[in-house]
């Protein structure tokens, strides 16, 4: 039992460094793409448009991607 805790203590505090880094930069991600899409929205159309619909968006991802083709 005592060679399962050296063992086991370690590892145990490796895996939760793991998926605390993990969220932390899944976060950071999803913050920094929030802060360009509101940038790009701000420089498209001259100002931050809130009541734009799911419908539009979509549109719109929809347009700049084959745009980008």
């Amino acid at each position: 039992m005592d060679g399962m805790m050296q063992i086991g203590v370690p590892v145990l505090g490796i895996v939760a460094a793991a998926a605390v880094t993990f969220y932390a930069v899944s976060f950071a991600e999803l913050r920094e793409k929030s802060f360009r899409d509101l940038e790009e929205s701000e420089d498209e159309s001259g100002g931050f448009q809130s009541s734009l619909s799911s419908r539009g968006r979509r549109a719109r991802r929809k347009a700049d991607k084959q745009a980008k083709n």
